[in-house]
């Protein structure tokens, strides 16, 4: 069951059980659809909710926060506010989490270009070559995505010259910079960043 499905009977049974409050809804992206968020952003509601975003929407806003200042709230942690059509989007940036997925990133992109040159060194048939590549397409997961591969044609032989392979570096770097943000969302336009910083936090705790 899709955990977007179950959410609005599960506010509705938690409301029904204890009663309205002024309670706070942390949830990760995924969890609450764009329906149910408008539905929580009801006055009558008095709920309010702080919610991971795909990175993919960090792009999309990117005009809103691109020249807005950095505010600290601890040692590794630095964000960025601004409002949105009546939510507040608080952007985190970790220097620690930026180092582990840049670290985790180039470890699979490393154990992925070793694969595609012990390939390109034992040129096998094309359709031993297209399942190897699918396998090590599976293993790599996203890393897979910063590599440009040219394949040879249906009728083409296998050759040095027809199976060739490069990293995406631009697509890489850009990636690199991404690594460690977070782009959160909320109702509560008034919170301090470094109180709503420390409640998201908490999903790591559970």
């Amino acid at each position: 069951t899709a955990d977007c499905t179950t959410l609005r009977d599960f506010l509705k049974k938690i409301e029904t059980t204890y009663g309205k409050a002024r309670r706070v809804w942390v949830m990760d992206r995924g969890i609450p659809s764009e329906a149910i968020l408008k539905e929580m952003r009801e006055p009558e509601r008095q709920t309010s909710y702080l919610v991971g975003t795909p990175k993919g929407r960090i792009n999309q806003h990117e005009k809103q926060w691109l020249d807005l200042p950095w505010q600290k709230v601890r040692d590794s942690v630095e964000v960025k506010l601004y409002e949105h059509e009546g939510e507040l989007y608080v952007l985190a940036k970790s220097s620690g989490r930026q180092a582990k997925e840049n670290a985790i990133r180039r470890k699979r992109l490393a154990r992925l270009l070793r694969k595609l040159r012990a390939m390109r060194k034992s040129l096998p048939q094309r359709d031993q070559l297209l399942l190897r590549i699918g396998a090590a397409k599976k293993e790599a997961g996203r890393a897979f995505g910063f590599v440009k591969i040219q394949l040879p044609k249906k009728d083409q032989q296998v050759t040095r010259a027809t199976f060739t392979f490069s990293t995406d570096q631009a697509k890489l770097k850009a990636a690199e910079q991404r690594d460690g943000h977070y782009l959160l969302r909320s109702n509560l336009t008034g919170e301090d960043p470094a109180v709503l910083w420390t409640r998201y936090v908490q999903l790591t705790q559970i």
